[in-house]
């Protein structure tokens, strides 16, 4: 089965110079130009050996890191068509482990693995160069290899399983906004970096945070020792092993599901509705979603909260402090504030709470769906805040310690606001007037506290490592980043449930506040 797979991989590159002359002609000027670039980047990593120690671990992790990272987005966001999907198997009868083996395998017949291959013997020689051993360098870039062939097969299985059926103008969007998470930040990077005094430190800091993470561990391994070693080499195992296991999963999915062709004219006009899943909730976040992009109120509160975060540093920078670190204070007060902006928003949503209400929607699906919308704003837009942040303290080394605090900030007031939404609404301004204009209400302020308050104080842990990390190293940025990320997941997945829990129960009192308003 392996061998005729592989026959039939080749048998499709070597059909791809059948076609027209002029067709063949672009094909063959663009595998020229690409073999000219791998072969350039191939000789420049392979000097790299004679390079000062330093230099060559900073620029091969940084380099491969890219390449993992690669692997795994441009295959979901490309939408191309896989000669390989397992499905195109299904009717051999084939177990999902035997077959998604066999897939990877004739995965390394392509122009993608052929160019990583070459990556890897360059970058064993000039590992070698440097004084590692040949079998620790050629089994890193064995492990570098299969991570970018698995993520790669795991970025196609799930694009065609969630994305090749709802392409349109917003799943368009939303893979741009996905994609500007990844790239500004880089882009922004890569501009600050001054190489006139040789290496920049930032891209050493970079390269030290990457030989930790997942894309970047297996191109850490040869150039390390002791516990460093056993470090990046347990990260990059395991990332293997997670998307072998993910790979498998996807493999028997698509191989045991069957998806119904939906014609392309029955989706056209949808919009939000044929992007978001078929579930309660992603029918609940499309609507959120089209009400939020099209209320002047929604969109006033958007327009606030970065100018809000920007106007409270002024009197500090008047007072004379100094810009590096007034820099660090608008990202956290974003993320807190975009947060708490879900604290009540089912009062802004009064005119359609009764079809949830009276559909039977399950409370977990009604939170989840109202999260959507703040989400898809909030996180491209805490991204760039934070990179522009970061960039202008000049410290690359606390990225992670400022994304960790972020996020607790933002899940923590999001995971709050979906309790006291359900549990305690107050009137806002009624739909239909100017986003300004100010209710009358008999409350609401314990609900505006307890979010605000209650998301720094959950977040305490989060804002100390965070404030370790700027007075003691950035040896507390990882404990920062993690630390608020679990924070943040967690307390957001209680709220959404006890929330969920409060509106089932209170639905009848959340219509009655729905018709007083």
């Amino acid at each position: 089965m392996v061998a005729h797979l592989l026959g039939l991989r080749l048998a499709l590159l070597a059909g791809s110079v059948r076609a027209r002359p002029a067709v063949v002609a672009r094909r063959v000027f663009a595998t020229l130009a690409l073999v000219v670039a791998v072969v350039a980047v191939c000789v420049a990593v392979v000097r790299l050996g004679d390079a000062a120690s330093g230099t060559a671990s900073t620029l091969l992790i940084t380099a491969g890191s890219f390449i993992v990272a690669g692997f795994l987005l441009v295959p979901l966001f490309a939408g191309a068509e896989d000669p390989l999907d397992p499905r195109r198997f299904g009717p051999l009868g084939l177990p999902p482990g035997r077959l998604a083996a066999t897939i990877v395998l004739a995965s390394l017949v392509s122009v993608p693995a052929m160019v990583v291959i070459a990556f890897g013997v360059a970058v064993v020689t000039a590992w070698t160069q440097q004084g590692a051993s040949v079998p620790l360098a050629v089994f890193a870039a064995v492990l570098g290899l299969a991570t970018c062939v698995v993520g790669a097969r795991c970025a196609m299985a799930i694009g065609a399983l969630a994305l090749r059926d709802r392409r349109g103008p917003q799943l368009t969007g939303l893979l741009v906004v996905a994609a500007s998470v990844l790239v500004v930040p880089a882009a922004v990077f890569l501009v600050s970096l001054d190489w006139s005094g040789g290496l920049p430190t930032q891209l050493t800091e970079a390269a030290s945070a990457l030989a930790v993470s997942p894309i970047g561990a297996a191109w850490a391994i040869p150039l390390r020792a002791g516990g460093d070693l056993a470090r990046a080499a347990v990260i990059a195992l395991l990332t293997l092993l997670a998307l072998v296991l993910l790979w498998w999963w996807l493999v028997r999915r698509m191989l045991t599901t069957t998806q119904r062709p939906v014609p392309v004219r029955e989706r056209r006009g949808l919009g939000w509705f044929a992007v978001m899943p078929g579930l309660p909730s992603g029918v609940i976040a499309a609507r959120s979603v089209v009400y939020w992009f099209s209320d002047p109120r929604h969109l006033a509160n958007i327009v606030i909260v970065p100018i809000a975060s920007l106007l409270v540093v002024v009197p500090l920078l008047v007072v004379g402090v100094p810009v590096q670190t007034v820099a660090l204070i608008p990202p956290p007060l974003m993320a807190l504030l975009l947060g708490w902006l879900a604290h009540n928003d089912l009062a802004y949503d009064s005119t359609g709470i009764w079809m949830h209400i009276a559909s039977g929607v399950r409370g977990i699906a009604d939170r989840v769906g109202r999260l959507a919308p703040i989400m898809l704003i909030s996180v491209p837009l805490l991204a760039a805040a934070i990179t522009l942040s970061v960039w202008v303290h000049d410290r690359w080394s606390i990225l992670p310690a400022m994304v960790g605090v972020c996020v607790s900030l933002f899940a923590c007031g999001l995971g709050l606001g979906s309790v006291t939404s359900a549990a305690a609404p107050y009137a806002v301004t009624r739909p239909g007037d100017g986003p300004f204009e100010q209710p009358q209400r008999t409350g609401g302020g314990m609900a505006q506290a307890l979010v605000l308050f209650g998301a720094i104080v959950v977040s305490a842990p989060a804002l100390w490592w965070g404030w370790l990390t700027l007075s003691r190293g950035a040896d507390y940025a990882w404990t920062a980043l993690w630390g608020g990320i679990i924070i943040g997941a967690v307390v957001l997945l209680a709220g959404v449930i006890v929330g969920g829990v409060v509106f089932e129960r209170r639905s009848s009192r959340l219509m009655e506040f729905a018709e007083t308003m």
